[in-house]
């Protein structure tokens, strides 16, 4: 069975959030092995960082998003300047991993800040969800809803109409 990891940066506090995670995250179990990995955030001690403490925060946010990945992982990093795929592209590339081999899927989502290049550059796909911006709570919902959707779409399952 197909595993499949987030990690992400930071945790989610809102009740409305965690438990839509945590519907999709049960109906997942059907298909794959589901796994959320929290990395703390960096704190910047100014409320207008510069360049400099920025690059410092994705350097260490980066780090610890590069410990959790395994070197025959399939990455997928979430950024804006990613692909926009739909549903059935996305289904289609969860297979493909899967058919070459590749047993454990990553999306990364990172923090306010964003992915590191290095993040990035180990990445076999970016992928970006739309041209607006969503909260990283909200970001870690939807892919959490789009991952099975595209489980739904590979099965012939009723969820997708």
């Amino acid at each position: 069975m197909i595993k499949i990891n987030i990690i992400c940066i930071g945790k989610i506090k809102e009740k409305y959030f965690t438990d839509a995670i945590g519907e999709y995250s049960k109906r997942l179990t059907a298909y794959c092995k589901y796994n959320i990995i929290e990395l703390n955030e960096e704190r910047i001690r100014s409320n207008t960082p510069n360049q400099s403490q920025i690059a410092e925060v994705l350097d260490a946010e980066g780090k610890r998003i590069l410990q959790k990945i395994g070197s025959g992982d399939y990455v997928i990093a979430m950024c804006i300047e990613g692909r926009l795929l739909s549903s059935e592209e996305l289904s289609k590339v969860i297979d493909n991993a899967s058919l070459s081999g590749k047993s454990i899927i990553d999306f990364i989502i990172g923090g306010s800040y964003g992915l590191s290049d290095e993040v990035k550059s180990r990445a076999n796909l970016k992928l970006s969800m739309s041209k607006m911006t969503f909260p990283h709570q909200m970001a870690r919902m939807i892919l959490s809803e789009q991952i099975y959707r595209a489980f739904e779409i590979s099965t012939n399952g009723k969820y997708h109409k």
